[in-house]
């Protein structure tokens, strides 16, 4: 219970960061700016996880990594949304997604990733395995360190729906306003999107189980589930109104 408040207070503070990216316009980019940047901040990642941690710099620099992996994704999964022309067109990105996820978790490099980060984060023995690198770690009650609880790509997709949402209106935060209402009135604290509610659900569940569990699929099926109930609960109300 009490590893479930922690994971769950900061996820909360992680989906804050996303209320900066609503009020991202999406801007015509030449495919040299892209790849231009990615490399950047790849090699950024890369360099920041060749640096030593020391005793004094445990679980500081950890930290550190995991914010950049955090602001990385917000960014990518802000670029990803600005292609998406009809919102109708997340169906079949939720279906993509939920595939390739559980391909790779039965019979693709995934299950060899988990073994791997198991093994190191049970024994500390050598150095972490090359996927440690692009992983988000969060702090633990009993724990001197950050443990691994979710890959980049998971929150690249959280932030991907934010913005789908933003763009085509659609209030997704389950706790007040709009997000870009909040962001434009510099309110942080009260906003919780669908797609971070849809991740912690995912994590909820690895801990209760103790296995590991895709969370791409939980985010993919329950952004669905809620659109699916968001739309029926709109064909009533118009329905009633005479619309």
């Amino acid at each position: 219970l009490w590893a479930a408040g922690f994971a769950a207070a900061q996820v909360y503070a992680a989906a804050q960061l996303i209320l900066p990216a609503l009020l991202l316009h999406p801007e015509q980019r030449s495919r040299s700016f892209y790849l231009f940047w990615a490399a950047v901040l790849i090699l950024t990642i890369w360099l920041v996880n060749l640096v030593p941690v020391s005793a004094a710099g445990a679980p500081v620099l950890p930290a550190i990594q995991s914010a950049l992996l955090l602001l990385v994704a917000t960014i990518i999964g802000a670029a990803m949304a600005r292609y998406v022309r009809r919102l109708w067109e997340i169906v079949p990105i939720c279906i993509v997604i939920t595939a390739a996820d559980f391909a790779s978790w039965l019979v693709g490099p995934t299950a060899g990733f988990v073994q791997q980060v198991e093994h190191y984060y049970r024994t500390f023995e050598g150095p972490p395995p090359l996927v440690d690198m692009i992983l988000v770690k969060l702090a633990f009650p009993g724990q001197a360190g950050l443990l691994p609880v979710f890959g980049v790509s998971d929150w690249i997709m959280v932030v991907f729906f934010a913005i789908t949402a933003r763009h085509f209106d659609v209030n997704d935060n389950l706790i007040g306003a709009h997000g870009e209402a909040l962001a434009r009135r510099g309110r942080i604290g009260g906003y919780l999107p669908v797609s971070v509610l849809a991740l912690f659900v995912a994590l909820l569940l690895a801990q209760l189980t103790g296995e590991f569990v895709p969370a791409l699929p939980f985010i993919a099926a329950i952004m669905l589930l809620w659109y699916g109930v968001r739309h029926a609960m709109l064909k009533v109300f118009r329905k009633g109104s005479g619309q």
